[in-house]
């Protein structure tokens, strides 16, 4: 029997395995194996409709032994992989022993987590927008910060409790901006002291632009309309430092340019100024990803702490493995042109390796990596947003349709599919929920002894 083992259960691991699965399903000489931290796969380019309560938090999320027929499932976190000895160890906990899974092809599919950049106080005082626990709290943070804004007496404080910074001008920074800020001018009216005006949500971004990768015409667009909207947008400015109180910039320029939302008489009206500091007390870090230690210290070949691949997505020093999604990168000598870490990539890797992997199996030929930029589309609050498909832009209300239409469609389940359209169709007819869910935060799990898959449990 040969034995493939999938590591990772988001865009890329999950849409592999059911390739797999469609070319392997009635092979009994074929074994396949995924192994996954958690036991679903998570929509991410809607967590920002979590975090604003316009999606409910599970609608967003389908488990993954719903998708797969006759694939081995674990869940678990990964202690290492070991591609000398065909290997991957999984930790134990106090309720089930380590496990040692061994593989005949292995495709590494994990995926990257929020880069800080070496910023330790960053790090620690920041809420991040990656994980469906993080949509959560933010949601619950911000409902705090309006509740505590509520009955403050001293105004700096107050001032401080109300901005609300953002870091990253790409697609997750821009629609975390736009969503919180409508929800903020939803719920306002549950808090009579508290104006619109007085929430400030800013968006900084370290680039001279806010969506790079999009036709300049619509990145000014979006950037329009968020000032529009009363977001503050600065330019060129990078934070250095967070301690939960004062967010601390430097621009690479003389400069920052600020594009400002209510201060100024003149709407959308920039002008140049030296932002050294921000008073506030929440600071939204969504300013790029990196792979995950794991990949960062394994034994395969990484360049900028990703898995070198060849044209095929193999592993050059390991053959039998595969490296697909944010955690791998072509090898620089081979020239490919470049692709961003979307999971429009990852669904497109994991294709080929799929294929690839059948091929290696049936003795076929393997087939090269290719992809043609298919567009991007993003909101930016209101019911607006921007799209550019295959040279066509499109920005306003018929670019929001064409978002949600588009992410709906990819939403693997029917069921949640509809469960997500109604949401959207509730939020058009009532207000906001402002329910601050506590959650409670379980140990950390514990290792245990290794149990071999071979051995027997007893």
């Amino acid at each position: 029997m040969k034995r493939i083992l999938v590591l990772g259960g988001g865009f890329a691991g999950v849409e592999c395995c059911l390739k797999l699965e469609s070319y392997f399903g009635i092979n009994s000489e074929i074994e396949i194996t995924l192994v996954s931290e958690d036991n679903f796969i998570l929509f991410t380019p809607m967590l920002p409709q979590v975090a604003s309560g316009t999606i409910e938090t599970r609608h967003i999320v389908t488990p993954i032994r719903t998708l797969i027929k006759k694939i081995k499932f674990y869940e678990g976190k990964i202690k290492y992989v070991d591609p000398h000895g065909k290997s991957v160890a999984l930790y134990g906990t106090n309720e089930n022993r380590g496990m040692l899974i061994h593989y005949d092809f292995l495709v590494v599919a994990l995926g990257s987590k929020t880069n800080f950049f070496g910023m330790k106080n960053v790090e620690e005082n920041s809420y991040q927008m990656s994980t469906i626990n993080d949509a959560i709290l933010l949601r619950n943070r911000i409902i705090d910060l309006l509740e505590q804004a509520e009955n403050e007496t001293d105004p700096i404080l107050r001032k401080a409790l109300l901005r609300i910074v953002i870091v990253g001008g790409g697609f997750a920074g821009v629609e975390t901006a736009g969503e919180l800020n409508d929800f903020i001018s939803d719920v306002s009216e549950y808090y009579p002291s508290i104006s619109e005006n007085d929430v400030k949500v800013t968006l900084i971004e370290a680039t001279t632009e806010i969506l790079n990768g999009f036709p300049q015409k619509l990145a000014n667009f979006a950037k329009e309309k968020l000032v529009e909207r009363g977001i503050n947008v600065i330019l060129d400015a990078g934070v250095t430092s967070f301690d939960g109180k004062e967010v601390l910039l430097k621009s690479s320029s003389k400069s920052n340019k600020v594009l400002l939302s209510d201060s100024s008489q003149q709407k959308g009206h920039s002008r140049l100024v030296e932002i050294n500091s921000i008073s506030s007390r929440t600071l939204v870090w969504t300013a790029g990803v990196t792979p995950i230690d794991l990949v960062k210290e394994s034994l395969f070949r990484t360049h900028k702490g990703r898995i070198l691949v060849n044209e095929y997505l193999q592993v050059p020093q390991f053959p039998e493995v595969f490296a697909i999604g944010d955690c791998s990168t072509f090898d620089p000598a081979l020239s490919m042109k470049p692709f961003p870490p979307t999971a429009q990539i990852a669904e497109a890797h994991a294709k080929i390796a799929a294929n690839n992997l059948k091929e290696l199996v049936c003795g076929g030929k393997m087939t090269k990596f290719d992809y043609s930029w298919k567009g991007q589309s993003a909101i930016i609050g209101k019911r607006t947003g921007i799209a550019s498909f295959f040279g066509i832009n499109i920005s306003g209300f018929l670019a929001y349709l064409l978002w949600r239409n588009l992410y709906l469609s990819k939403i693997r389940s029917s069921d949640k599919k509809f469960r997500v359209w109604l949401d959207w169709t509730l939020d058009l007819f009532f207000k906001r929920d402002i329910s601050r869910l506590k959650i409670i935060k379980k140990d950390p799990p514990r290792d245990y002894k290794e149990l071999d898959e071979v051995d027997d449990v007893w």
